[in-house]
C-alpha cells in the first residue's frame, strides 16, 4: 500500500493537519500518528520549507483537548492551542464502554450517546475557526438504526444530519451496516471503507498451508446482509460464496421478534474446504458461532471468522467453548472499536491493525486527492495472496 511520495506531492496541503482522537480513541489515534509523523519526516520536496507548507512535518500532530464534565454529569470541551486554518480529522469510537464519569458520588459508563455527545462538544469548541473538520469515526453511531420499520426514530441520519449542520466536511467510518444512510446527506462526503484487505493480510501472515483456489477455499456469508462483503470477496479470490438465511415462524411472536424456525444454506459444496465466515460485526456472536457449527456439520475444514467490529456484548464464554469444541480455528477483528485486554490474550483471535490505512487515508485527503485507489483493494488483495501462494510452490 503506497503512501504519498515525493512525487507525488502536487497538490497543496488542504491545511496545517490537526488530529484529535478523543479519548475513547487514544490507542488507535497514537499509532495512526506515528505513521503520519514517520512519512512526513521522510517526505522530501523543495517546497516543503515555503509557507504553504508551515507546521507540515511535526513531532506529533495530535492536538491536546479535554473533555471534563461537571459533578452533575454535564460536560464541556477545551481545546488547549489554536486550530484556526487547520484541517481537522477528529477520531472517536463510540462503542468503548471502559470510560467511565462521575455523577452525582456515581461512577457511570460511558454510552455511544456519551462520546456522541463529546465528539459534538470538541466540533463546537472548534467553534468554525478550522478551514476544514473530518469526523473518522469508525463504527458509525447508530448505524443499525438506519430503516423504519413502524413508528420507530432514524437516529442514525438524524446523527449525520446533526454533524454536517455543525460543520464537519467529511465523514468517514468502516463497514457501514448500511450504506445508504449517506442519502441524510448527499452534499456532504461520507466513505464506507471496507477492511478487506487487512482481514486476508492477517490471516495469509498466521496461517500455513491455505490453499486460496476454488477447490480448497470458500467464502460464506451468515446471513443476507453481509451477502454483498462474501460476493466481493469472492470474487477478488476466485473462488465459491454460500449463505445461510433465516427460515423465520411468521405464526408466532417471541419476545417481539418472529422465533427462528431452521437456518438453511445457499451455495457449493463444502467437504474439506478451508473458509471465511465473514460479517460486520459480532455482538452476542450466537449467530456466527451457531453457523459456524452447521458449517463443521457440512464437512468444512478450517473456518475462519471475520467481523469488523467485535463486540463481545455477552462476553468471550461462548468463543472459549466453541474453540475447545473445534467450532472455528481463529477470529479476526480489527481495532477500531475497544479490545478487552483479555480478547488480545486470546489464542485463537488475530487482531487486525487499521492505524496505517487511517494514516494514508488522513495523508491523502489532506492533500486533497482522490481516495479511490484506497478504498478498492483489489490489487494489493491479489499481490499478497499471490506472495503466499507461491511460498508453496
Amino acid at each position: 500500500m503506497a503512501q504519498l511520495s515525493t512525487k507525488d506531492l502536487t497538490t497543496l496541503p488542504v491545511g496545517r493537519l490537526g488530529l484529535i482522537p478523543l479519548e475513547s480513541c487514544q490507542s488507535l489515534g497514537s499509532k495512526v500518528n506515528d505513521w503520519l509523523v514517520k512519512w512526513r519526516q521522510e517526505r522530501n520536496h523543495q517546497e516543503l520549507n515555503s509557507f504553504a507548507f508551515e507546521g507540515y512535518q511535526r513531532d506529533s500532530y495530535i492536538l491536546e483537548v479535554q473533555t471534563p464534565r461537571f459533578g452533575s454529569g454535564e460536560g464541556k470541551s477545551v481545546i488547549t492551542e489554536s486550530v484556526r486554518g487547520d484541517d481537522i480529522y477528529l477520531m472517536v469510537d463510540v462503542c468503548n464502554y471502559s470510560m467511565t464519569y462521575r455523577i452525582s458520588g456515581f461512577t457511570n459508563l460511558m454510552s455511544p450517546d456519551d462520546h456522541f455527545q463529546d465528539l459534538k462538544r470538541v466540533i463546537g469548541a472548534i467553534g468554525g475557526k478550522a478551514r476544514r473538520v473530518n469526523v473518522i469515526m469508525p463504527y458509525l453511531y447508530e448505524s443499525r438504526q438506519n430503516k423504519r420499520v413502524g413508528r420507530e426514530s432514524l437516529d442514525c441520519a438524524t446523527a449525520l444530519q446533526e454533524l454536517t449542520g455543525m460543520g464537519v466536511e467529511n465523514i468517514i467510518t468502516f463497514d457501514a451496516h448500511d450504506a445508504r444512510v449517506q442519502n441524510a446527506t448527499p452534499l456532504h462526503g461520507f466513505e464506507t471503507v471496507q477492511p478487506s484487505y487487512q482481514f486476508i493480510k492477517a490471516l495469509l501472515r498466521n496461517e500455513e498451508g491455505l490453499h486460496i483456489d476454488n477447490e480448497h477455499f470458500a467464502i460464506i456469508s451468515p446471513d443476507e446482509g453481509s451477502m454483498n462483503r462474501a460476493i466481493y470477496l469472492a470474487n477478488i479470490l476466485g473462488v465459491d460464496m454460500g449463505m445461510y438465511y433465516k427460515r423465520l415462524d411468521y405464526s408466532k411472536r417471541v419476545n417481539g421478534r418472529h422465533p427462528i424456525a431452521a437456518y438453511e444454506f445457499l451455495g457449493p459444496k463444502l467437504e474439506g474446504k478451508d473458509m471465511i465466515l465473514i460479517d460486520d460485526m459480532i455482538s452476542s456472536g450466537d449467530t456466527v458461532l451457531k453457523i459456524a457449527s452447521l458449517l463443521k456439520k457440512r464437512g468444512a475444514g478450517r473456518i475462519y471468522i471475520c467481523s469488523t467490529f467485535g463486540l463481545f456484548t455477552d462476553g468471550m464464554d461462548k468463543f472459549d467453548e466453541g474453540f475447545k469444541n473445534g467450532v472455528f480455528d481463529k477470529l479476526l477483528t480489527t481495532n477500531l472499536v475497544y479490545q478487552t485486554p483479555e480478547l488480545l490474550e486470546k489464542p485463537y483471535y488475530i487482531n487486525c491493525d487499521m492505524s496505517k490505512y487511517i494514516a494514508l487515508i488522513i495523508d491523502t485527503l489532506n492533500h486533497d486527492m482522490s481516495v479511490s485507489h484506497l478504498l478498492n483493494p483489489v490489487d494489493r488483495i491479489k499481490r499478497c495472496v499471490n506472495n503466499y501462494m507461491d511460498q508453496y510452490k
